[in-house]
């Protein structure tokens, strides 16, 4: 029970052993209401960030995409950008007629991508008349900055203040940050992701419903979120049945009605695909295509697709102990006694999230940005209160924002794969 309802109060049953008496700093900015804290590390997260590409915007050779020392707004639309200013600008987004080669496999096209994120960049193009460049880093950055806000709210349910705006901090500075203001609809499914936390820890089915429709149309969301669902439902008809909380047959059926949608949505893309293309498998195999130059052709086995990756990367049997090790230490982190301190809502969320990845991804450059959903352990990461061991978080994690800039963005010859 404690679970359940630590993340329903937000109180917070731990103590810190540290001096817990205010700085001058803390005092001050203690004072400021949440939205102001946040507002203040996101905007100067951006200018950390935005300094970073602007460093190696600089340094960028030309490429098939851009021309040498691109500007801000070209160097912030490279790679799958691409595709999505396709599908905003058309004529050439969602075809009905898949691309194939000579061998009659379908090759990389536009229903990879969601159309959510173009849609939203697409209307703020005809009201502002803004190019491509800039309104698609206008509405990231806006996600980017909801994400951040509801995130923040999301931690407030469970964890304490001064976790809450640390583990806001290393969200909005982490490895795959940058994304937050990138031609990318990662910043909104981060935003969706963190939305979805905050309605299920507070309840809100009904809130809840399009708010999952839209997810799974932004990224794909919708079958992790019917499996975080699905186990949500399993451990509260558990602690039901142990006479330790209550779970009244009108919240019975809201949740197996808001599942049900939600694993609908999550096959949702793939039906519509089918029906424009009349090809059956015309978005998996589109998604295939992706990987093809490392597999050959195949078909999409679950949970196959780490292992073809590590046969590709490391060989075997070396690519199969990595794979095994990995599984074993996310599930372990998963598990640590300090994840409990954010509920049981968010550790089913990172369960079922990592096991849709597993079953389906094939591992490649986007795998750090892949995982970024996954970002609510920060709140968990955030809890020392340790001055020295903070200010190393924060350090570690803007190195590894530049070390994610440099292996998945800039462009470099022969660049392994895009981010």
């Amino acid at each position: 029970m404690a679970d359940l309802t630590l993340a329903r109060t937000g109180r917070d049953d731990f103590t810190v052993a540290a001096d817990t008496r205010p700085t001058y700093f803390s005092y001050y900015w203690n004072r400021l209401p949440p939205l102001a804290q946040v507002a203040i590390i996101f905007a100067v997260s951006r200018v950390v960030t935005t300094t970073f590409l602007l460093a190696f915007a600089s340094q960028q050779q030309e490429t098939w995409q851009s021309p040498a020392k691109p500007d801000l707004w070209t160097f912030s639309n490279l790679w799958d950008s691409a595709w999505y200013e396709r599908i905003a600008t058309g004529p050439y987004g969602y075809s009905s007629d898949l691309p194939r080669n000579d061998e009659g496999q379908v090759t990389e096209n536009a229903w990879a991508f969601m159309p959510v994120y173009p849609v939203l960049v697409r209307a703020l193009m005809l009201v502002t008349m803004l190019p491509w460049e800039i309104a698609s880093v206008l509405v990231a950055t806006a996600f980017g900055f909801a994400a951040a806000w509801v995130f923040n709210r999301t931690l407030a349910l469970v964890v304490d203040r001064s976790t809450t705006s640390f583990a806001t901090l290393l969200f909005c500075i982490g490895p795959t940050s940058p994304l937050l203001q990138l031609g990318y609809a990662e910043s909104a499914q981060n935003f969706f992701v963190a939305l979805l936390l905050y309605l299920l820890i507070k309840r809100q089915w009904l809130v809840m419903l399009p708010v999952i429709v839209i997810a799974s149309f932004t990224r794909p969301t919708g079958l992790a979120w019917a499996m975080t669902l699905g186990l949500y439902f399993l451990a509260r008809w558990w602690m039901h049945a142990k006479g330790r909380e209550d779970f009244p047959k009108p919240e019975v059926i809201k949740v197996m009605a808001a599942g049900l949608l939600s694993a609908l949505a999550g096959f949702g893309w793939l039906l519509i695909a089918w029906a424009v293309t009349g090809v059956p498998s015309a978005y998996i195999d589109t998604e295939l295509a992706w990987r093809i130059h490392y597999t050959g052709p195949i078909e999409l086995v679950p949970f196959t697709g780490w292992f073809h990756g590590a046969t590709f990367w490391f060989g075997q049997p070396i690519g199969a102990i990595i794979v095994v090790l990995f599984v074993v230490v996310v599930l372990g982190v998963i598990a640590l006694p300090v994840m409990r301190r954010l509920g049981i809502e968010i550790r089913i969320w990172l369960l079922s999230y990592f096991t849709y990845l597993f079953a389906v991804f094939f591992p490649q450059s986007s795998t750090f940005r892949l995982l970024m959903p996954m970002f609510p352990v920060l709140g968990a990461v955030a809890i020392p209160k340790s001055p020295l061991y903070r200010v190393g978080v924060v350090a570690v994690m803007l190195v590894g924002q530049l070390v994610w800039l440099y292996i998945c963005w800039y462009t470099v010859e022969g660049d392994w794969t895009p981010a």
